[in-house]
């Protein structure tokens, strides 16, 4: 018999039926040939420092750096009881062997590396690498298992990351609260996040606002705006920083003669877009329904694993490789069941051939997974929740519009001269909309589509100028990031270096990774850096002062992209393990050093303080409905003791003081353990009216909440 684990038990369970493992025991199911189990996350957790050494559970300066000669493993105490049963399957003369089932990614091959290594496992070990969890994926996967060693390099990249964000996490944590006196969570990649928020801050707080003017002459059936044929600057061409000057050219072109002095016009194509990857669709998501980059991930994760609906979605991959191309076909015939798709799948599906381009297929930018595209499931989007079926549309759309013609349009330039000053006219025609017919469009969409047609005119036409418009209008400040620029931001950390050949090197890496971009977002607004002012990422003074103290090494993006760099090398084979956490290493020392003989003047509020190791939690309140961990509080939110295991159960209670309700532990307790709280005084926050009402945690294990039965007093 072979023993499989899987990454959570609904995942265990879609396997079991695919196997038809009908038999249960406690933590596990079976037949005659497989036994399934499942994690619950990371069993299996890096060793605190106090575990090495029980005097390291105060914080001491003089203790400083701690770098244990081997990082060691422990079980996760809350879910020792499925690790402890999974060590007695594993302990069976009748396993033979394992298969490691958890999610096709690196995280997922540390969570079983890790139970493996901590239960001392021998046993040989095959893996389970697939892209989809429809029933006919997984059979077939289960049909081309692979040998475990042929993940040792990316086990080896996992690795590298987990320790490596221990000790620069510890020890800098540690060094930088006990140089400033206040609680300082710093990590290897939330900081340079952190720090290009601040920067961005930065500009907007410095940045001159100035007035300026622009002006638009009227012409007989067209308008023109005033530009500055000799501008070095062409942003700021058609901008008049002097109102007498604006004044004069408006004065002096009015009730004048004007001739055309140009025409241009161009035919212009646009292919269609990439598929996408998870930031592609993280981005879209924000900037079309204001989604948090966590709300996508989370939506996306339930279409692929609960749903069935769409492929591995934790890639970073906008291609497809080349043994998908038979299923394409069958992908879009199962869209063009499915009204809302149906007319443009029946295009796809009536093509005698499809128009497969390197832009589509290319095995050499594939690593872990291909891009993000429907399953051959049958897609029963009436089933889906609102949210859900956003995400999905989108990824649906996106797929068929990289078959669709290019997006074609006219451009149109006009120049008109009136007394020695020079007017420009631009307008767009489209040809044919190509892939554009599937945009999903919002009403700024659809404004921004308006076309405005120009009149024929040639170059030499006379006409005149039958009036003068003179706005006063004023320069803009950068945009502060939110989830959407934050996320292209940390894709692309190479724009942020000034050395040209790291510059390139980092084009294939940046902060972060697809798969742990949202968490770092949430986690800065969890410890008080960061925080939401309707779509946009604001630094708060916290996180402000944070960046003026740490050395530049740490807050900047071009370390942790030539460390996410480094984890891609391990991972491909072309780096040593060894040599990266060296590096780590000689870092963790120089960043304690500089703490300890460094200062600045900058002070941080007084925060409660810490006895031994720093706690912010008070205590269980009860079970994590998401995934049976405990619900503990913290000065913002109740949220998830296994929240590094990836758990996003957390109830704002910013969301309740909108309604005049304070949130207390009692009360989460009570809504935890009954799953609803009664006759509520609250605050209406549209129109500040006396109610009552109830809250809810929802039943379908979301965690979140709703309030229900709202009466007006």
């Amino acid at each position: 018999m072979e023993l499989i684990i899987a990454e959570k038990p609904s995942v265990a369970r879609d396997i079991a039926r695919v196997l038809k493992c009908t038999k249960k025991g406690e933590g596990f199911l079976y037949n005659d040939k497989y036994v399934i189990s499942w994690a619950v996350g990371h069993l299996a957790a890096l060793y605190d420092p106090e575990d090495y050494n029980a005097e390291l559970k105060r914080w001491s300066m003089d203790a400083l750096p701690i770098i244990p000669d081997k990082i060691k493993l422990k079980a996760v105490t809350q879910t020792k009881k499925q690790l402890d049963i999974i060590e007695k399957i594993i302990n069976r003369d009748s396993i033979t062997g394992l298969i490691c089932a958890t999610d096709s990614g690196r995280e997922g091959e540390l969570i079983f590396r890790y139970i493996y290594e901590l239960l001392g496992c021998k046993k040989p070990f095959k893996r389970l690498w697939i892209s989809s969890m429809t029933d006919a994926a997984i059979k077939d996967g289960f049909e081309r298992l692979k040998d475990g060693s042929e993940y040792d390099k990316l086990y080896s990249s996992a690795k590298c990351r987990s320790e490596a964000d221990w000790l620069v996490g510890i020890n800098a944590s540690r060094a930088f609260t006990l140089k400033y006196d206040s609680l300082l969570s710093i990590g290897r990649v939330q900081t340079p996040t952190l720090a290009m928020i601040v920067q961005r801050q930065k500009e907007i707080d410095s940045f001159d606002v100035r007035d300026y003017w622009e002006i638009e002459a009227t012409f007989e059936g067209y308008k023109g705006t005033w530009f500055d044929k000799n501008a070095e600057d062409k942003a700021n061409e058609t901008k008049i920083f002097n109102k007498p000057r604006a004044d004069a050219i408006a004065a002096k072109v009015k009730g004048r003669s004007a001739c055309v002095e140009t025409v241009e016009k161009d035919e212009k194509k646009m292919p269609p877009p990439l598929l996408y990857d998870l930031t592609e669709l993280q981005r879209d998501c924000n900037k079309k329904y204001g989604f948090s980059a966590q709300t996508t991930l989370s939506v996306v994760q339930d279409l692929y694993e609960k749903r069935k609906m769409v492929t591995y979605p934790r890639t970073d991959s906008r291609y497809l490789s080349d043994d998908m191309i038979p299923k394409l076909k069958i992908i879009a015939s199962k869209l063009e069941a499915v009204e809302q798709y149906k007319a443009y799948a029946s295009y796809v599906t009536g093509l005698d051939r499809l128009p497969v381009t390197k832009r589509i297929v290319d095995n050499s930018k594939i690593s872990d997974h291909h891009a993000i595209i429907p399953t051959e499931a049958k897609a029963n989007v009436s089933a889906l929740s609102d949210n859900e079926f956003k995400v999905y549309d989108l990824i649906a759309r996106r797929f068929l519009q990289v078959f669709y013609p290019h997006y074609v349009y006219s451009t149109t330039k006009i120049v008109t001269v009136c007394e020695n000053e020079s007017f420009v006219t631009r307008g767009t025609t489209v040809i044919s909309k190509g892939w554009t017919r599937l945009n999903v469009s919002g009403d700024k969409d659809k404004k921004k589509d308006e076309i405005v047609p120009l009149p024929d005119v040639a170059q030499g036409d006379m006409t005149e100028v039958q009036s003068v418009k003179c706005s006063k209008k004023k320069t803009k400040p950068p945009q502060l990031y939110n989830d959407s620029s934050l996320l292209g931001a940390m894709e692309n950390a190479g724009r942020f270096v000034e050395d040209e050949e790291l510059k390139e090197q980092l084009k294939e890496s940046g902060i972060g990774t697809p798969a742990t971009r949202a968490a770092i977002i949430e986690r800065l607004i969890t410890v008080g850096y960061v925080r939401r002012k309707g779509k946009s990422l604001v630094p708060t003074e916290k996180g402000i002062k944070l960046i003026a103290v740490v050395p530049p090494e740490l807050s900047s993006p071009e370390t942790t992209g030539r460390w996410e760099r480094g984890l891609s090398m391990i991972a491909k084979g072309s780096m040593e393990p060894d040599r990266f956490m060296g590096s780590i290493k000689r870092y963790v020392c120089y960043l304690v050093e500089h703490s300890k003989t460094h200062g600045t003047n900058v002070v941080f509020a007084a925060e409660k303080r810490y006895a031994g190791k720093p706690a912010r939690v008070k205590g269980s309140l009860g079970k994590c409905p998401v995934c049976g961990g405990h619900v503990l509080e913290n000065t913002k939110a109740f949220y998830c003791s296994r929240w590094r295991s990836g758990c996003g159960f957390k109830i704002w209670k910013s969301d309740f003081e909108r309604y005049s309700i304070n949130l207390t532990a009692d009360m989460t307790a009570s809504l935890l353990k009954n799953g609803k709280i009664e006759g509520l005084s609250m605050t209406l926050p549209q129109t500040g009216e006396k109610c009552k009402g109830d809250i809810y945690l929802r039943d379908d294990k979301s965690g979140k909440t709703d309030i229900k039965n709202v009466k007006r007093q």
